[in-house]
């Protein structure tokens, strides 16, 4: 299984050191663990900032930098190692393991944190922190600076200013390194083999949820952990609802399904969208719906590139769509006129695409000082294009209503261009009703 190496997370903690005022200090906490029902908990998934920047994935820790301290600017408190507890729930790194396994400069024990942290803060100027997300340790930050406070007759100096963390921790994740890149790549292209083997065993008579096994068992055959999100798997006029979550109709001869799907290696995600027919053969209107999407996506990756804007992207997708509607004459009107009065929202109501990385929808802004961000080498995107009929829209002809279609590509931007993550499954109608043929006849 593909994994970052310990020097990717050594240099993400010194260039996020180097941004820094002077006489500061950081700290971040590692995500809790999140109660299913009773004492079941969530399969745990550590918070992408913090896994940014250690790669250690255990909960009950919290990472401290003190950039310039003489006696180690990184530091971690963990648990302690604890066999009668590591019957039940596994192996803990514990103390050494934190320094031997995951680079620490030192580590502490998380139950000794309240007593070792003021003492950590004291005398630093400024805190770099993400508060507001995690009420239990904004209250724990409180307590410290008050401890702090009260020994300032004896000399004791608080912090006197508290920094964001996330806009200097969110504008490194937003462009990847080449470690990132590899993983986000054999990311998708498992995923690519799990839509292709969902396309494979479509058949009607099936329900979603026997789609949706395939996807899980390429994904845990391939080592991921877990899908990189809820996956999608909606036929017929479920598709044409956005977040589609149900996964339990039935394929219906004749209709379309829409997968929407992706898996995490190492927290690196990958998101891809194919829609094909039950029965391996696109209908006239399918057809026609299909290739327009297929069209503005394909129109849309060929405007990423370095020196391109963040949302060139989608606005060639809506010129596209819409121009194409008028032609199907699902849309009336003048060109521009529709474009500029949002007449295309009732077929396709979301944008082209986010920012993709650690998170599905990843960190990063995409404006800066108001204005679209311009697009640069190691920025990671997807582009999703989509039209959706409503199966109830009587403004249509009856033969297009319940047609929903999106095709998701995943783009990692490049000195010259961009590559595409995900060629790994077919996206063109010939190739997906000969893949699709060529199963059946098997």
């Amino acid at each position: 299984m593909i994994k970052l190496p310990q020097t990717e997370y050594a240099r993400r903690r010194e260039a996020l050191m180097a941004q820094m005022l002077p006489n500061s200090i950081a700290i971040l906490p590692a995500a809790p663990v999140q109660m299913r029902n009773a004492d079941v908990e969530h399969i745990y998934r550590q918070n992408s900032d913090f896994q940014y920047l250690t790669g250690f994935g255990e909960p009950e820790a919290l990472l401290v930098l003190l950039p310039g301290r003489a006696q180690g600017q990184y530091l971690l408190f963990c648990r302690k190692r604890d066999p009668a507890r590591e019957i039940w729930d596994g192996k803990r790194a514990g103390i050494e393991g934190a320094v031997r396994d995951y680079g620490a400069d030192e580590a502490f024990a998380i139950d000794d944190i309240d007593e070792l942290l003021p003492s950590l803060m004291q005398g630093c100027e400024r805190v770099y922190c993400a508060i507001g997300h995690q009420a239990e340790f904004d209250s724990q930050l409180f307590d410290w600076v008050k401890k702090i406070r009260a020994g300032a007759r004896q000399g004791a100096h608080p912090p006197h200013e508290y920094i964001a963390l996330e806009p200097l921790l969110h504008d490194m994740r937003l462009r990847k390194s080449p470690q990132e890149i590899r993983l986000m790549r054999a990311a998708a292209e498992l995923s690519c083999r799990a839509h292709i083997r969902a396309m494979q065993a479509s058949r009607a008579g099936l329900y979603e949820y026997h789609l949706e096994a395939e996807l899980d068992y390429e994904f845990r055959k391939g080592g991921a952990k877990m899908p990189a999100y809820g996956s999608i798997v909606a036929a017929g006029a479920g598709a044409c609802t956005l977040h589609y979550r149900d996964n339990d109709a039935p394929l219906v001869d004749g209709e379309l399904v829409l997968i929407d799907a992706g898996c995490e290696l190492d927290c690196y995600a990958s998101d891809i969208t194919r829609t094909f027919p039950v029965n391996g053969r696109f209908s006239r209107e399918q057809k026609a719906i299909y290739e327009l999407v297929l069209k503005a996506n394909e129109a849309a990756i060929a405007c990423v590139a370095p020196g391109r804007h963040f949302n060139e992207a989608h606005e060639t997708t809506v010129r596209v769509i819409t121009e194409g509607l008028i032609e199907l004459g699902l849309l009336q009107g003048a060109l521009n006129e529709l474009i500029e009065n949002e007449a295309y929202r009732a077929f396709y109501m979301h944008r082209a695409g986010h920012w993709l990385g650690m998170d599905v929808h990843d960190v990063g802004d995409y404006k800066t000082a108001g204005h679209w961000r311009t697009l640069e080498p190691g920025m990671c995107l997807t582009i999703e294009p989509g039209i959706y009929i409503a199966p109830d829209n009587m403004d249509v002809p009856e033969q297009w209503r319940g047609i929903g279609v999106r095709i998701e590509d995943d783009i990692v931007v490049t000195e010259n261009g961009c590559e595409v993550l995900t060629t790994g499954v077919p996206k063109q109608i010939d190739a997906i009703e000969a893949l699709m043929a060529a199963e059946q006849r098997d």
